[in-house]
């Protein structure tokens, strides 16, 4: 997912030394931007540049001072984040801070984290940031508010000069509950240090869904202890990094050894979902079917139409014609049993399932799927598939978890309950809308980060494509033509990361950054408070931020 034909294929890895060319290109041009907007900014822009821009900002007088020793007062349900709040202000601003659970009498220069049942009821996730010369206080209804909070103290610290705040007063919650981040660990893998970086960016951003794509042609990701051939061959291909064309590289050669790639342990898997829920972040794995899984059949071809033999594509792999039997009860007894120790290891109501550029010419040709199709009426191949999808999603119900699959699902008879991600085209979305299903907007042409999003001789190698940061600005993600009540099925939006040519940590950044940014103020921040020039004014400083948590990041805007 998803396989795209694009002119512009090549390969190369990103590294420090591949990015710092771009970034000195760009330093004056940049400084340049920087000092010509710094006298029209808005004063709100000048001294709480936060993104996503909150709800409400109303200035105050005078500024809560660095300069003396600060203390950061909680409670017992708030000491974790009050213990968070520290390391994050020492990382990014130097400064450091202790943490009580009481305050002392006539204490000044405090932080607090204070829950309020009473505030913002009908908004769980958002806060309230007050700042005053005597103190700063973050309080919330929930403790996922006052992380929030937290995430907009860290944008208005000081990070070089005066070490003062100005005061300020700072309602905010977000518009949209999914407001989701992608990362495909198939074509590439990534270790565990990596998608908790991932995850910290996701967090920054006030984004609380994390979409880890597990599973695809090219790797399987999980341990799956009853099927340990899914980590002993399907995690592993055959090493062409080296080679330039990824579609070119379908078919392993004989005698190569499958030695690149990996995978996440059970206890590894659970480690990183405590890390998410520490900040506040759900993940949504995806388990791709009934296509995207020539990796499993490299193990396990008795659960194809055909019976194999197959190997794992070191490369590209289209169109995606190697399935699971439909046919085959075998085939489903294998899901449902993955499907358990997933379930088991993820505490989210959803479960991702793929569901998308299925070619049906196997099922055509197998007698079993045929027989299926008659045994159980249905129409066609097309039918076929929408019964793969509701016997998963039935199994799904048992456990109390939604199925998600993109949004070919909807060309069949869906499960009522099922959320479709709309990454073909708005319309897709929108007809799913009609038909009564959630849906999380993720077109390709506002949500897909691993597009080009500068001039391409310019910028690192990307699979093709182009979304701008402005493009991504632009997004909208609620279509007019819906009603008011058909509107309420739109449940957010969500950017993507596919890693075809994405092999390194650094490269996810500067794919993801700063246009994360700018998805997260689309879907965090009121419709009519949104203005792309005013975003411009908060980006550099939101850019010093990545700097000092050393993230990779692309100054293609400028």
């Amino acid at each position: 997912m998803k396989n795209q034909h694009y002119e512009h294929e090549k390969s190369a890895a990103l590294t420090g030394r591949h990015l710092r060319p771009f970034f000195s290109m760009v330093l004056f041009i940049l400084i340049s931007f920087h000092i010509a907007i710094g006298s029209i900014m808005p004063y709100d822009s000048v001294c709480y540049s936060i993104i996503p821009r909150p709800v409400q900002i109303i200035p105050g007088r005078g500024n809560f001072s660095f300069d003396a020793v600060v203390t950061i007062i909680t409670d017992s349900d708030c000491l974790p984040l009050a213990r968070y709040c520290s390391d994050q202000i020492r990382e990014v601003s130097g400064i450091n801070t202790t943490v009580l659970k009481k305050r002392k009498k006539n204490s000044q220069n405090i932080i607090s984290l204070a829950l309020n049942k009473d505030l913002l009821k009908d908004q769980p996730e958002g806060y309230l940031l007050e700042v005053t010369p005597a103190k700063i206080t973050i309080s919330s209804s929930t403790l996922t508010g006052i992380f929030y909070g937290i995430q907009s103290l860290l944008q208005i610290l000081p990070l070089s000069g005066a070490q003062k705040i100005p005061s300020v007063q700072i309602t905010d919650y977000p518009r949209f509950p999914w407001r989701g981040m992608h990362l495909d660990v198939s074509r590439h893998f990534f270790s565990v240090e990596a998608v908790k970086s991932y995850i910290d960016m996701l967090a920054l951003h006030k984004m609380n869904i994390f979409h880890w794509h597990l599973t695809d042609d090219q790797g399987w990701r999980i341990e799956i202890k009853k099927y340990p051939k899914l980590t002993q061959v399907s995690a592993w291909r055959v090493d062409r990094e080296s080679e330039p064309e990824w579609r070119n590289r379908q078919v392993a050669r004989e005698g190569e050894k499958a030695t690149y790639g990996g995978f996440y342990t059970q206890e590894q898997i659970k480690e990183i979902v405590a890390y998410a829920q520490d900040r506040h972040i759900t993940i949504v794995p995806e388990i791709e079917m009934p296509g995207h899984t020539k990796a499993v059949l490299a193990a396990y071809p008795q659960l194809s139409c055909s019976g194999g033999p197959f190997t794992i594509p070191p490369g590209g792999y289209w169109p995606i014609v190697d399935l699971y039997c439909a046919g085959n009860d075998s085939t489903f007894l294998f899901l449902q049993d993955v499907l358990k120790e997933v379930i088991e290891l993820f505490p989210c109501p959803y479960i991702h399932i793929g569901g998308d550029e299925v070619d049906h010419s196997e099922w055509k040709k197998c007698p079993k799927c045929q027989a299926r199709i008659q045994t159980e009426h249905l129409k066609d191949e097309h039918a076929l598939q929408s019964y793969f999808v509701k016997r998963i999603a039935a199994f799904l119900r048992l456990y109390n978890k939604r199925l998600i699959g993109w949004d070919e699902i909807i060309e069949g008879d869906a499960p009522s309950e099922a959320i479709v991600m709309a990454w073909r085209g708005m319309d897709n979305g929108t007809a799913a809308a009609r038909l009564g299903h959630d849906v999380v907007m993720t077109p390709s042409t506002h949500c897909y980060f691993d597009h080009y999003q500068g001039n391409q001789a310019l910028e690192p190698l990307a699979i093709g494509g182009f979304t701008s940061l402005s493009t991504v600005y632009s997004f909208e993600p609620v279509p007019d033509s819906l009603t008011s009540e058909q509107m309420k099925h739109i449940l957010g939006a969500q950017g993507n990361v596919w890693t075809e040519y994405i092999p390194t940590l650094q490269h996810i950044q500067y794919m993801a950054l700063p246009r994360m940014a700018a998805l997260a103020e689309v879907i965090w921040s009121p419709k009519e408070l949104r203005s792309w020039s005013d975003f411009k004014n908060r980006l550099p400083r939101m850019f010093e931020l990545y700097d000092k948590k050393k993230y990779y990041y692309a100054k293609s805007a400028y």
